[in-house]
């Protein structure tokens, strides 16, 4: 009886892994952040590095850009939407500026050179909504993460050339989730994320890579220790801020499903033979072991003082 115990069990662990691999996974990954009209802002692209890495160790074919200029960021687009046909899971991940204009949240290209609101509406920005309803509507499960949540740098030149009055807020604004949707931002709606120190991960970036593929936790789960651990430390300076409207469990990373217990809305990758921190950091390293920018090796220095490849 032991013996056939053990053999089943074998027999779930091997189905378990089958259809993880079966399983279609597609990210959109991109930090933008050498902006050549603004201040540029020096984390996001080390934090889009090491996210795809991250996803790319949970089973995910990754659109990856860094500092891209509008004309790129379309292209990325129109890649990943293409590929998120009939996926499982997509993921949205974005770090660098972000602006709202009446309730509207747009994206910032590296090249935009926003003197009005005229220039927004006319595509010197990425609509959000638009961006995602075209790019991850036929996936079966769709997050999206949105670390964007900076003072806008255009405001006053909006404000100031605007002939009506037009809401420039600071921040992103509120979004609503479609069906089978999650978005997360850094905080909360009309308020500013911290970057984190120059030349690491911002807290709401580090806090996801530490959470949201640790094995067997469910996605929601792991977005409320997500919000802990950023609003711990900031020393409760900064709570990401979120809507679901997911159907069913969704895991990034689970354990074998025991018998009888319902399956999981998403495929699953197979369990990994190291810890979730552990993961983590050789993907972050993975990301900038090759760099010659001292900034991003350095960030990893901060990031893990006692780490492995220090």
């Amino acid at each position: 009886m032991r013996f056939l115990i053990a053999v089943l069990s074998v027999v779930g662990i091997l189905v378990s892994a089958s259809a993880a691999k079966a399983d279609r996974r597609v990210a959109f990954v991109v930090g933008n952040g050498a902006y050549k009209n603004v201040a540029p802002l020096p984390n996001p692209p080390i934090d889009a590095k090491a996210m795809a890495g991250v996803l790319r160790n949970a089973g995910f074919d990754v659109v990856e850009g860094i500092n891209l200029t509008r004309d790129k960021m379309t292209e990325r687009l129109l890649e990943f939407g293409k590929k998120t046909q009939g996926a499982d899971v997509a993921v949205f991940f974005y770090a660098g500026h972000g602006i709202a204009v009446d309730g509207t949240n747009y994206l910032l290209p590296v090249d935009a050179d926003i003197k009005s609101e005229m220039d927004i509406k006319l595509g010197s920005a990425i609509n959000v909504d638009l961006s995602l309803d075209q790019t991850m509507n036929d996936a079966k499960v769709k997050l999206v993460f949105l670390d964007a949540c900076r003072d806008n740098p255009f405001a006053a030149k909006i404000k100031a050339t605007s002939t009506r009055s037009v809401a420039v807020q600071s921040g992103l604004a509120e979004m609503k989730s479609g069906e089978g949707t999650l978005i997360a931002f850094a905080t909360g709606p009309g308020q500013t994320a911290l970057d984190g120190q120059e030349g690491t991960n911002s807290p709401f970036t580090r806090a996801l890579m530490a959470n949201i593929t640790q094995p067997g936790v469910e996605i929601q789960q792991a977005m409320t220790q997500v919000r802990a651990q950023v609003n711990e430390e900031t020393n409760k300076g900064q709570l990401p801020w979120g809507h679901t409207n997911l159907t069913g469990a969704v895991y990034l990373n689970p354990v074998a499903t025991p018998a009888g217990a319902p399956p999981a809305v998403a495929a699953n990758t197979p369990a990994t033979t190291t810890s979730p921190a552990s993961d983590v950091e050789l993907e972050f390293w993975r990301s900038i072991k090759d760099s010659n920018k001292p900034e991003e090796l350095n960030a990893y220095l901060t990031s893990y003082p006692n780490g492995q490849f220090k």
